[in-house]
């Protein structure tokens, strides 16, 4: 996994509490030694001062973190001075993603897509920022077509964006397609393989419908088959997903975004498969 780029990504607690907890499930990872942790960024800047916070945390303790920044909402001075925060506690990786529009929620702001965010951070910090890119293998819920959405992902990279990190997925193949079809029109920048552990079937399930991933009817229905059987959902999860993992590497994925959900045991019981 060394020769790899490894991350792993939370969600910013709400409480003091979850707080704690993540500083704990964080070190846990940390001995993992992914290249970055990223922090999610929730809709209409809803978690803007979570993320500052949690990154900050994170750099505290000498790794280094990459917020997502949602433009959603934004306009070009609250987007400035969230960037020069981040500048200020030396933050040098950055998640530029349009973001999900709240419920009764306007499309509002100055930034309709991704590409004029990662556009506005070129023009006003130059090369300061590594900036990630979101890339969607089996089509971004909202696009119009497959072929819309690969030239949404295109004018992103177009944009400066270094790199990008996919939706997760259930089907190597699909990764592997959409990596082909971005290098035939000229995109070359590392795209990670987003990974979500398979841990719980309704959750799963739900976040899936949420965000257009596809689960394979056989994963699906071998996951239902279990009921409520919480140790062999995660012993097939664990089986499923570990063997997807050594196909990406193996087929040239140059390395694995772990969505983490802030637990580290899944995350963990994954990489030490690889190994």
């Amino acid at each position: 996994m060394n020769q790899h780029n490894f991350s792993i990504e939370f969600f910013p607690p709400k409480t003091a509490e979850g707080v704690e907890k993540l500083r704990v499930t964080r070190n846990k990872l940390a001995e993992l030694q992914p290249k970055y942790f990223s922090v999610t960024f929730g809709a209409g800047g809803t978690t803007q001062q979570g993320t500052l916070d949690t990154v900050v945390d994170i750099r505290r303790e000498g790794f280094e973190a990459a917020p997502h920044l949602s433009c959603v909402g934004g306009t070009r001075d609250s987007i400035r001075q969230i960037l020069q925060q981040y500048q200020a506690h030396d933050i040098r990786r950055l998640v530029a993603l349009r973001g999900d529009l709240p419920s009764g929620y306007g499309m509002g702001g100055e930034f309709r897509y991704a590409n004029e965010l990662v556009e506005f951070i070129r023009a006003e910090t130059g090369d300061w920022f590594h900036i990630e890119v979101a890339a969607y293998p089996e089509m971004h819920p909202q696009a119009r077509s497959p072929q819309d959405d690969l030239q949404n992902f295109v004018r992103k990279v177009k944009a400066g964006a270094n790199s990008a990190i996919t939706q997760y997925f259930y089907n190597a193949d699909a990764y592997f397609r959409f990596v082909e079809e971005a290098h035939k029109l000229g995109v070359d920048v590392p795209v990670l393989a987003g990974i979500m552990p398979i841990t719980n079937s309704s959750q799963l399930q739900r976040f899936s419908e949420m965000c257009g991933a596809e689960i394979p009817r056989w994963i699906r229905l071998k996951l239902n088959s279990y009921g409520d059987d919480s140790a062999s959902i995660k012993a097939f999860g664990l089986d499923v997903v570990s063997s997807m993992c050594e196909r990406l590497l193996a087929g040239g994925a140059p390395g694995l975004h772990f969505y983490s959900l802030n637990q580290a045991a899944p995350t963990t019981a994954i990489w030490k498969n690889l190994i």
